[in-house]
């Protein structure tokens, strides 16, 4: 089964080797048909902590490594 692989902002960097990405999708409201924007914090792992508040990236799905880190940075979108 292939990764997923998301575009999001970081948003937080405070933790070492950890970022917190938000990635927004657009959906179809089901009833009203207008598009709206959901949006959802990932933990990704950034061993070299490297990437800084701010920074557009791209994270893919991994193998757990810890309790709510399932993601970790592929490459800056800069």
């Amino acid at each position: 089964m292939p990764r997923r692989v998301l575009q999001g902002l970081v948003v937080s960097d405070k933790a070492d080797k950890t970022i917190t990405v938000k990635v927004e999708t657009t959906m179809m409201h089901p009833l009203y048909k207008k598009y709206i924007r959901r949006h959802k914090k990932y933990a990704a792992h950034d061993p070299k902590n490297e990437y800084k508040t701010g920074q557009k990236v791209s994270i893919v799905e991994c193998a757990p490594i810890s309790k709510t880190k399932t993601w970790a940075v592929v490459d800056n979108q800069a």
